[in-house]
Order: C-alpha cells, then structure tokens, then sequence
C-alpha cells in the first residue's frame, strides 16, 4: 500500500508563492510516477504537474498551460516527497491540491491524497 499525504496549502494574496509537499510511505518511491492534481468548486478536475525520476535523472516533466512558467515540481527520493513550488498565484489558482502516484508503466494514477486547500485572494 501507498499513503500520500499533503501538506503546504493556506491563504495567500495574488502575486504570492507557496510550496505544497507530498509524503508518502509504504512502497519504493523511486518507483512510481508522482503527479499534483487541483480541482474547484463546479471545475473538472486538473492535472497541475507530473514527474518520472530516478536518482538524480529527470526523465520526464509535464505542466498544465494554466500554470508553464510558474509552477515547479520535483521530487526528493531521500525523503519519499515530491513538491509543488507555486509562484506569481492568480485566483484561478484557488483549488483543492490532491498528490496522487502510480507505478511507472501503468496507465492510471491509483494512489491519492486527501488533498490541500490553496486559496488566492485578489
């Protein structure tokens, strides 16, 4: 079994920066594939951002268009985490963050968090 847990979430104004961080626990966590997802109230849920790594090799980055140039993911396997730098936050960042993971190969993301609150006021 794999828990994610998140943590990082709060309250911050346009134009601030927070960084979300995921840990997880229970199986080798260089191997699976890491991702951040957000979802709105009324909105379809996201993929933010994802990664595949091993080591110190990055083989694979990927971004939403909402948030290119702004966000950051990267990942610690020292210390099971992956996070989520997030800079210049707009408003339609506001969205609960979930970590979700699945093993490298496989075509669905079968492990979640229980998700952060991230909220931007203008």
């Amino acid at each position: 079994q794999v828990q994610l847990t998140e943590s990082g979430g709060g309250l911050v104004q346009a134009g601030d920066s927070l960084r979300l961080a995921c840990a997880a626990s229970g199986r080798t966590f260089s191997s699976y594939a890491m991702a951040w997802f957000r979802q709105a109230p009324g909105k379809e849920r996201e993929r933010v951002a994802s990664i595949i790594s091993s080591g110190s090799i990055t083989y694979y980055v990927d971004y939403a268009d909402s948030v290119k140039g702004r966000f950051t993911i990267s990942r610690d396997n020292a210390k099971n985490t992956v996070y989520l730098q997030m800079n210049s936050l707009k408003p339609e960042d506001t969205a609960v963050y979930y970590c979700a993971a699945r093993p490298v190969g496989a075509l669905q993301y079968v492990h979640w968090g229980q998700g952060t609150q991230v909220t931007v006021s203008s």
